[in-house]
């Protein structure tokens, strides 16, 4: 069903985009520092579904609407900036992430996850690069075009997993370790609005 060699050359190319820094990497370790490991390992896990529904939505052709309907784009594109703004809010008063707290339980981690799923399906530019990435690595002239769509979003949502996983469990030990001071505590929840913030200008300020 795949063609061994773009599938090789898929590994290559979807393991230098997932170590290279970027905007859902920033965010998991905003949140990994503001709420510990598993919270960290948490908001990867909810990027990586999102990075998946991405994937799917590519292969059933939903993502081709982009190309149809621009203003579709820039509705996504304000509402992802507005929810980034929000989280930035909330991380400079101390919410969701009181400063001096340990890691937050439960709901706190479920609360990640939708975080990250929502941040990333909330960002147009993913849907555009799934539009334009997969299909370099999938030949029709084998058939079964949709099934090699769902192994490429298979193999890049595990791989992105690992990778941002590691990134988030990292970044929540650090970030335990720094919280013992409330001085430290309350820098971390700065950087996390930072970051989410300047994830917001990116992403409002960057034209299709």
């Amino acid at each position: 069903m795949m063609d061994a060699s773009l599938y090789a050359a898929f590994l290559v190319a979807a393991f230098a985009l997932c170590i290279t820094p970027g905007p859902d990497m920033m965010f998991i370790v905003a949140v990994g520092g503001r709420g510990g490991p598993l919270t960290g390992v948490t908001a990867a896990a909810g990027v990586a579904c999102a990075m998946f529904a991405h994937a799917v939505a590519a292969a059933l052709g939903l993502s081709a609407l982009f190309l149809t309907l621009p203003a579709l784009y820039h509705v996504l594109r304000w509402a992802g900036a507005a929810y980034l703004l929000f989280l930035a809010v909330r991380a400079f008063r101390g919410e969701g992430g009181p400063a001096g707290a340990g890691p937050v339980p439960g709901k706190g981690r479920r609360r990640a996850f939708w975080r990250g799923a929502v941040t990333n399906l909330l960002n147009p530019k993913v849907i555009l690069f799934n539009i334009s990435f997969l299909p370099q690595f999938v030949n029709p002239d084998l058939g079964h075009v949709r099934e090699q769509f769902l192994v490429l979003g298979c193999t890049i949502t595990v791989m992105g997993l690992l990778v941002d996983g590691s990134v988030g469990l990292l970044s929540g030990k650090l970030a335990s370790l720094l919280r013992r001071s409330r001085r430290v505590a309350r820098g971390l929840d700065c950087f996390s609005g930072t970051v989410f913030a300047g994830l917001a200008v990116r992403l409002a300020a960057t034209p299709k």
